[in-house]
């Protein structure tokens, strides 16, 4: 195999300068492939259309490293063995690599996983000289835009006719035109570094350590790519079973990581936190340990959503708590003994997630919470979370003071609403899984308007608070609407009698007020924490008479209910067009409405608008933050936690356009 990178690596055995169609000819042959631990592609339009840009003015791209190994020593991605037996790993340039061969040929390469999109529909203006991708409404019919990639292809033969026409008989714009399709078309004859790494003695680790070294200013492997990497050289299969998990989950409706599965696999098989320690694993340990860990998950999954009503990705919070869960799963082979450990083992995963015990130091958290689960059951690991609680695990009405569906006891509240079986407030029938119906899907409802709140001077986040959320019918919300709860609220009373109480709202008439605003979310949150206690305190003293749960191990869960929320898009101003331009970038989306927490100790610091926790474009730059509104305390806790933070979507937006306009002009 061989690996491409800039500059003349630790261990690198030769240099070679080659011409750019002859490492695209390479890749279409499956001489150059890709190692098994690389990424997918990441770049956006915007860095496709920079790169091309830079080579069509003659800017240094910089070289590439390959690595040279024998084809059944190492697995890779799309390749395939030579005459001498070897393959060539590209190690630095896959971003380069991918995008020349995807814009030349109009396909991406057979090693490619990424949004095949961001590789089509480049388009050079003649006379400005600016490469943007197609837009209808500018470039149909307009001869002076041209299909870069029908040029790459073709040649200028075919434009020549178009050219003529343009020019009308000016030759010198005439000339001008040709000799700026020939730049494009010569791109490919542009000669390059390759440096490559080969011998024996360049083991995996060694040619990881490389990679890491010469990517420094890119996308660096984590710890959990270094330790799939070690996988799949011994076992190829590996990533592909466990994207294909991670497709199926998503399908159901939850979203995850690879690095996260692979967390779980590690403390099924392993016991320990630390990635490190699945270099001592046999292949054939950590293939039984995978196929454990995904029907774990499921069953996991199918579990919380049917005790706990937590049925699809915005209310799954506590994902770092999955390895602990799983870890039990194996060690009573696959499946609760019993609903017992079952209801204990979730009361300890609601309080993990409520105070944040898995957000900060992740190793070291998962560490203590393994070895107490392993030495005294759940018992321990219950008692080890209240010690660094103090001794006390209790919700109190102060902790649903969060706003927003950010708040960790947003998902809290809607667990409430599952588990009691809160009734909708115009029909008064339970709020349960499979609802059937247009109107009968479940939306997030204000119970004082967020129009009149505004009205009278609320601000935000005392308009979004979590206790002024409630869950209704689709029908019901448009039926309420933005009345005040002083005219709806008493014919409730009336219509389904019940219905009220069974979503914890006041029944103080006077609260119902909007004047009295305050002092009903202060009644409100005493009846909330109330609900919460009494709960968790069913799942640790005891399984409730009627069993929601399901103890199927293997079939994913539905997405259950799925809730229609409103968001910061409804009172962030700007916010709208910002997330568009984001959208058009191709830079990452963000997480709305989400809280941020410290890195290092998981402690809460706000709950933003905006958040994008791996920066604006994925792996690449500092967490970025948008919060409209933060106190001192606030704002300097998301300073010393190294956020980038801006206060409103109109800076964020000059500045998503700054990092744009440095990828257009290299």
């Amino acid at each position: 195999m061989a690996i491409l990178v800039g500059g003349k690596p630790p261990g690198s055995e030769s240099r070679k300068t080659v011409r750019i169609s002859q490492i695209l000819d390479k890749v279409d042959s499956g001489d150059i492939a890709l190692p098994e631990f690389q990424r997918g592609y990441v770049w956006t339009r915007d860095q496709v259309r920079g790169f091309f840009q830079s080579l069509y003015r003659g800017y240094p791209i910089g070289g590439f490293l390959t690595w040279t190994t024998k084809a059944d020593s190492t697995q890779a991605r799309g390749g395939g063995a030579g005459r001498d037996g070897t393959v060539h790993l590209l190690l630095d340039g896959q971003q380069r690599v991918t995008t020349l061969y995807g814009v030349t040929h109009g396909r991406p390469p057979r090693f490619f996983e990424g949004n095949s999109a961001t590789l089509t529909g480049l388009h050079f203006h003649l006379e400005t000289e600016v490469f943007e991708f197609y837009a209808p409404a500018k470039m149909r019919d307009n001869p002076l835009w041209v299909d870069v990639t029908s040029l790459l292809r073709n040649g200028i033969g075919g434009h020549l006719l178009s050219l003529t026409q343009l020019a009308d008989g000016d030759t010198g714009a005439m000339a001008a035109y040709m000799e700026r399709l020939n730049r494009i078309t010569q791109i490919k004859d542009r000669d390059v570094h390759i440096d490559e790494v080969t011998g024996d003695d360049k083991t995996i680790d060694v040619v990881v350590e490389i990679f890491n070294r010469v990517n420094s200013g890119g996308t660096k492997l984590s710890k959990g790519d270094l330790a799939l990497a070690a996988v799949c050289a011994s076992w190829p299969e590996a990533r592909p079973t466990m994207n294909e998990a991670l497709a199926a989950w998503s399908d159901a409706g939850f979203d995850f990581k690879l690095d996260w599965l692979l967390r779980n696999v590690n403390a099924v098989v392993t016991g320990e936190a630390q990635f490190s320690k699945l270099a001592d694993v046999e292949v054939t340990a950590f293939q039984a340990g995978l196929k454990e860990t995904i029907d774990s998950v499921g069953y996991l999954l199918n579990a919380l959503g049917g005790r706990l009503g937590l049925d699809h990705r915005r209310v799954l919070s506590g994902r770092g708590a999955f390895p602990v869960m799983s870890r039990l799963l194996h060690r009573h082979g696959g499946r609760f003994p019993d609903a017992l450990t079952r209801d204990r083992l979730f009361y300890w995963y609601v309080h993990s997630f409520l105070w944040g015990r898995h957000t900060g130091a992740t190793e070291t958290a998962l560490n203590q919470d393994l070895q107490a689960l392993d030495e005294g059951g759940v018992d321990l690991l219950i008692e080890v979370l209240r010690r660094s609680r103090g001794g006390r695990l209790e919700v109190s009405p102060d902790d649903f003071v969060g706003s927003s569906m950010g708040s960790r006891f947003y998902p809290l509240l809607y667990m409430l609403t599952r588990v009691h079986g809160a009734q909708d407030l115009e029909s008064g029938l339970p709020l349960r899984a499979g609802m059937l119906g247009r109107l009968n899907s479940l939306q997030v409802h204000h119970i004082f308007p967020k129009a009149r709140l505004r009205e009278y001077g609320y601000s935000s986040a005392e308009i979004n608070a979590v206790a002024n959320f409630c869950f209704l019918t689709q029908d019901t919300n448009l039926r309420v609407g933005a009345r005040k709860p002083a005219e709806y609220l008493p014919e409730i009373t009336m219509r389904a009698p019940g219905a009220l109480e069974s979503q914890w709202i006041p029944m103080v008439p006077e609260l119902w007020r909007i004047e009295n605003y305050p002092d009903f979310l202060a009644a409100r949150r005493e009846l909330l924490s109330c609900a919460a206690n009494d709960f968790l305190e069913t799942l640790h003293d005891g399984p409730a008479p009627v069993d929601l749960f399901t103890t199927s191990r293997t079939s994913l869960p539905s997405t259950a209910v799925a809730v229609a929320e409103p968001s910061s898009l409804d009172d962030v101003p700007g916010l709208a067009g910002l997330l568009r331009d984001i959208r058009e970038a191709e830079f990452a989306a963000p997480e709305l409405d989400s809280e941020v927490t410290d890195p290092r100790t998981g402690d809460a610091i706000t709950v933003a608008a905006a958040y994008w926790p791996h920066g604006l474009q994925d792996e690449v730059g500092g967490p970025v933050v948008l919060v409209t509104d933060t106190t001192s305390a606030e704002q300097e806790a998301l300073e010393a936690s190294d956020y980038r933070v801006f206060h409103s979507a109109d800076a964020l937006r000059r500045y998503v356009r700054n990092i744009r306009a440095d990828h257009a002009v290299p």
